[in-house]
């Protein structure tokens, strides 16, 4: 569903900015992953759909040395060329702000690429919360992907477009993200899930079945990835496949290694590295049943799935936090719940819940209810829906 008032604010703060209307406006959604969490940096199976909250971004070319951008949610401008970007700073030397590090990480890594950036004014805002899990900044890098695409007069496949995005996050931005966010965000399809193979990025679209509601629970606790927390846990995935390779030579990633073959070597692993690992090993197996689970339309069992996932983001993998525990103790007990666990990095953020849509919105309102007089937090609780990736509006 495109949010009109957010494009009319965007339009408007244009127009108050650069004296004249919009030439263009783009809309790229945030995602939720309901399975396979941190094993896409494994080569693992990632389940994400885009959802119907988006960074939207009005924009047009400039016959200027220099881009300069708005940030609506941050009430800041920025203004960066292809000169000052590979120094992170502004036209006028200082360095970049930190949400402005997105797109001149995009331009960074077009320009790598080769491909043409003309300068151009833009206004942008989002209804993706911030910290939340739910990739705000995927959505802001696929938004000017597009955008430079259209003023660029090249063309390139969405995969190609996530890939980019991938690469200005991780070697720009510096978080050492995987592929899935920005890819979800490039290649959603409305009403279906997204299985991407990590690996060989090979994907097809499954069902939803029609029953189901995705309902998100922000516990509004905001993490920061570039903390180093993130970093932390993909280097403990690396180092345990450089253990395991002594024993089994073969493997490439954890992806390669079977839940008998990691029970079997577990106990060569210094234990915080054995932990991380197993909860990578044991979520790919948990993803690679849940094509026939989907295509079966067996929610229940789906649902087990993302309950053990949770449990195993708690206990192994420590991505957890107090408030996302309640919020997902609060939703297993409610009726019509399948599954809750916490999604996108952790830390914070958001929980995600498959429900049965007949009981969706007495669900919404009960966990908000319950969180709330657990915790004294007002949650930000929506019933969403798996939509279409990024495009160009105007």
């Amino acid at each position: 569903m495109t949010n009109l008032n957010l494009i009319d604010r965007i339009s408007t703060m244009y127009r108050a900015t650069f004296g004249d209307l919009p030439a263009h406006i783009v809309r790229a959604p945030g995602r939720v992953n309901l399975l396979g969490e941190h094993v896409d940096y494994n080569d693992g199976f990632v389940l994400p759909a885009a959802i119907d909250r988006a960074t939207y971004l009005a924009f047009s070319s400039v016959n200027a040395r220099h881009s300069t951008l708005a940030a609506v949610d941050f009430d800041q401008q920025a203004s960066f060329s292809a000169d000052s970007v590979p120094t992170k700073t502004q036209a006028d030397s200082s360095p970049l702000p930190e949400w402005a590090l997105y797109p001149a990480g995009v331009m960074w890594a077009l320009m790598e690429e080769g491909l043409p950036v003309p300068s151009m004014n833009a206004v942008f805002g989002s209804d993706v919360p911030r910290g939340s899990g739910l990739s705000s900044s995927a959505s802001v890098e696929m938004a000017f992907v597009l955008a430079w695409q259209t003023l660029g007069g090249w063309n390139l496949p969405p995969l190609r477009r996530a890939l980019l995005g991938q690469k200005a996050e991780n070697r720009y931005v510096g978080v050492n993200c995987g592929i899935m966010d920005q890819f979800a965000s490039a290649c959603g399809v409305e009403n279906r899930l997204l299985l991407l193979d990590c690996r060989s990025l090979e994907w097809k679209t499954i069902p939803l079945p029609e029953a189901v509601s995705i309902v998100i629970a922000d516990t509004t606790i905001r993490r920061k990835l570039t903390s180093g927390e993130y970093n932390k846990r993909r280097a403990a995935c690396e180092e345990a496949g450089r253990l395991l390779k002594q024993d089994l030579p073969n493997i490439q990633s954890l992806r390669d290694v079977s839940v008998e073959q990691f029970n079997r070597l577990a106990d060569k692993l210094p234990p915080e590295i054995e932990k991380r690992a197993r909860h990578v090993v044991e979520e790919i197996g948990r993803t690679r049943q849940a094509k026939a689970l989907l295509e079966a339309g067996d929610v229940r069992n789906f649902g087990r799935l993302m309950n053990e996932c949770h449990v195993s983001l708690r206990d192994l993998y420590e991505v957890s936090c107090p408030e996302l525990n309640v919020m997902v103790n609060i939703a297993q007990t409610l009726e019509g719940c399948y599954g809750a666990r916490l999604t996108g990095a952790g830390f914070g953020g958001c929980t995600v819940n498959l429900v049965a849509r007949e009981h969706a919105p007495a669900f919404a309102q009960e966990l908000a209810r319950r969180y709330e007089s657990q915790t004294g937090l007002h949650p930000e609780i929506y019933i969403t829906r798996a939509s279409k990736g990024v495009e160009l509006l105007k």
